[in-house]
């Protein structure tokens, strides 16, 4: 995918300054470097029958009906979405961290406008909820192309600050969601382990496909720092003066043991997880979104 993947690097997203105008240009370049159509088939019902008018889509008009009436239909649908998508972005404190073109917070927003599009390209319905401690911002689903503006303006208006609370938030998505749907964590998991782990398996228990999007640092995974530092907290006042050559080999191992204890408990409930690094092109995110969307409807 040489063309689309200069589209898809965090460097060349950070000189396109509108979110809205990233999520396309991803899009596209990632679409246009597919070998096979990510669509898989209509997701409206049809309705009735109405004169064509110039301007209709002509890929709606129906052409039996004009070999037996010498005259032009086209079909009207009713909107039945295979997919109901709601994007779940943490704008906690640790996401404002970055060490590249784009920090944990600007990776998962422009993320999730770009699978916002490409929901609502394949005539789905998206929704966006933006959450620290409590809910920030909450989209409602819907599936109109022009409901893009409203997941990014919420995306906009959130910027990171406090700490998060993963538990009480999906409990209140689970409750604010009675109909089956997928849900798309964008976070970087810090937070209480046990309490996002029993979060998710709680909205696992009400029906929802899950997929979680690990967004982390290259400093966050790799640890590259030499020489006397000091490390400041985002989510407290503390800080902590050392010579990180001293701490690397236990941080690491801590790190190893963090992603490991996520990785299971995502598998034990079937959610689908993909650990992110911010340094690298939304491809493989995005194919991962489409792979699953696939099996989700083989399991359905």
């Amino acid at each position: 995918m040489p063309d689309s993947r200069r589209y898809l690097h965090p460097e060349a997203i950070k000189r396109i300054a509108r979110l809205e105008l990233r999520a396309r240009h991803i899009v596209e370049g990632f679409l246009a470097g597919m070998h096979r159509s990510p669509y898989f088939g209509q997701s409206v019902e049809f309705r009735q029958h109405r004169e064509y008018v110039p301007g209709d889509d002509l890929r709606h008009v129906d052409w039996k009906v004009w070999a037996r009436q010498d005259r032009i239909y086209v079909k009207q649908f009713e909107e039945d979405t295979n997919v109901r998508c709601t994007l779940l972005v943490d704008v906690s404190h640790s996401m404002a961290y970055g060490s590249g073109a784009l920090t944990k917070y600007e990776y998962a927003c422009t993320l999730a406008a770009s699978l916002a599009y490409l929901v609502l390209k394949q005539n789905d319905a998206v929704g966006c909820c933006t959450f620290d401690e409590r809910v920030r911002t909450q989209v409602p689903i819907r599936s109109k192309r022009n409901h893009l503006l409203s997941v990014i303006d919420a995306l906009e208006v959130s910027r990171p600050r406090d700490k998060t609370d993963m538990y009480h938030i999906f409990r209140t998505v689970a409750e604010g969601t009675p109909r089956r749907g997928m849900v798309i964590l964008f976070s970087d998991l810090l937070a209480d382990q046990a309490g996002t782990l029993r979060g998710l398996k709680l909205l696992r228990q009400r029906g929802h496909d899950l997929l979680v999007f690990h967004v982390m640092d290259d400093d966050e995974l790799d640890f590259p720092f030499a020489g006397p530092t000091r490390f400041e907290g985002l989510e407290s006042p503390d800080y902590l003066h050392c010579n990180p050559r001293a701490l690397r080999e236990g941080y690491l191992a801590a790190v190893r043991l963090f992603l490991d204890d996520v990785r299971l408990g995502c598998a034990r409930q079937m959610i689908d997880y993909a650990l992110l690094r911010t340094s690298e092109p939304l491809d493989a995110a995005l194919a991962t979104y489409l792979s699953n969307r696939l099996g989700m409807h083989h399991r359905n």
